[in-house]
């Protein structure tokens, strides 16, 4: 089994904080193993025995009757018998209506208990939630397999250019590494996706017209890394012969970035020193969904590898915008620690136009910060205190 030593590294700290720890990830993300994996280092490093670890899967048949949370509260409450620390993990628990209600008072009335949360749409992320529990939280995102674990994951030659298409293509749910065949692979992506939808957008939408759904995402997925226009969207549709109001749009758009399919992503004026909150953009949080609701034949080339090194930076923990400039953009302004770098992307620069418009894009932007372009290109291209970096180098290295 992979240990995400990654998200262990940043939740250990809080194992006996009485903060509660919430774990938020598309389905099938592996939140679940990060859970267990908990509990191991718990037994075997804190000698923590099983008498004083409560662990509650919502996904599971067994614990459908704590889907009532009165039931659920009296429930843990009576695994509660002595004074030792006990630790609670409550898996998928946005199954659960008033679950907020439940932590909160177990905080708020039992002082030797560590609360973990996972949950796989945004209510987790919800203003009632931190209304709820007062911001007596933290939060840690989880997404599906960065490059550096599928390769860990699946044995294979991370510097091998079939095994970096292999995850750019299908992504990186670690349950669809045990598919070698493609059409299993679509086969079980459909299935996540499918349980996404009616699980955390059709019930919530009273969604009629999954067809058109469909279609924006799609359009979305396709249009990846361009600034968004709902007009385009709408005109796109009319074509196709849908008719949607802008207001319905911006639902499903919303319900798509709350099952967490998509993320959406601001602009940020280096100039104004600024977030923007218009013409943002859109990225797929795993690429194996997006592969089986794309259409577009050059969708690997041109939009896979800016959509690959965004997630790569949300993995290192990074704040991710688009950095617009006075004359253009810069693809990522990533910001971290106080740290601050500036990220181009592209295929390939073999041509001097394509590496002057490449290094180009930083010739408006006169502070100090690290730029950086990243391309598949072997042959080092840095020039003029601007860093060029190998694709596959910086997927797999350790430092950035």
């Amino acid at each position: 089994m992979l240990v995400r030593e990654n998200y262990l590294a940043r939740i250990r700290g809080f194992y006996n904080s009485d903060l509660i720890k919430i774990l938020v990830g598309i389905r099938r993300c592996g939140k679940s193993v990060i859970l267990n994996q908990i509990v191991d280092e718990l037994k075997e490093k804190n000698k923590v025995d099983d008498e004083h670890i409560i662990f509650i899967n919502f996904e599971f048949i067994e614990f459908e009757d704590l889907l009532d949370y009165k039931k659920l509260n009296t429930y843990i409450k009576d695994r509660i018998k002595d004074n030792k620390m006990y630790y609670l993990f409550l898996d998928e628990v946005q199954n659960v209506d008033n679950f907020e209600r439940v932590v909160n008072s177990l905080r708020a009335s039992i002082k030797n208990i560590s609360i973990f949360l996972t949950g796989s749409n945004s209510k987790m992320l919800s203003d009632e939630l931190s209304s709820v529990l007062s911001g007596r939280y933290v939060l840690f995102n989880i997404n599906p397999l960065s490059y550096k674990e599928f390769v860990q994951l699946t044995d294979k030659n991370g510097q091998d250019l079939d095994t970096f298409w292999d995850y750019a293509k299908w992504g990186g749910l670690p349950n669809r590494c045990e598919f070698i065949n493609e059409i299993d692979i679509k086969n079980y992506l459909h299935s996540v996706y499918d349980s996404i939808i009616l699980r955390d957008v059709v019930k919530r939408l009273n969604l009629k017209d999954t067809v058109l759904f469909d279609m924006i995402l799609q359009y979305l997925i396709e249009t990846a890394g361009r600034e968004f226009s709902a007009e385009n969207v709408i005109k796109y549709l009319m074509n196709e012969n849908k008719k949607i109001s802008n207001e319905t749009l911006y639902n499903y758009i919303d319900a798509l970035c709350k099952a967490l399919i998509i993320k959406k992503v601001y602009r940020y004026d280096v100039a104004g020193k600024s977030v923007l909150k218009t013409l943002n953009k859109y990225y797929a949080t795993d690429l194996g969904i997006a592969q089986i609701k794309n259409n577009n034949p050059e969708f690997k080339s041109y939009i896979v590898l800016e959509n690959v090194v965004y997630n790569e930076l949300l993995n290192r923990g990074y704040d991710v915008y688009i950095g617009k400039t006075k004359t253009g953009e810069v693809d990522f302004f990533a910001k971290k620690d106080g740290n601050t770098k500036y990220i181009q992307v592209t295929y390939e620069m073999n041509s001097e136009e394509t590496i002057e418009r490449e290094f180009g894009a930083y010739k408006v932007i006169d502070d100090n910060y690290p730029k950086y372009v990243i391309s598949l290109d072997k042959i080092d291209l840095s020039r003029d205190g601007i860093i060029h970096l190998n694709l596959i180098d910086f997927l797999l290295g350790n430092e950035f």
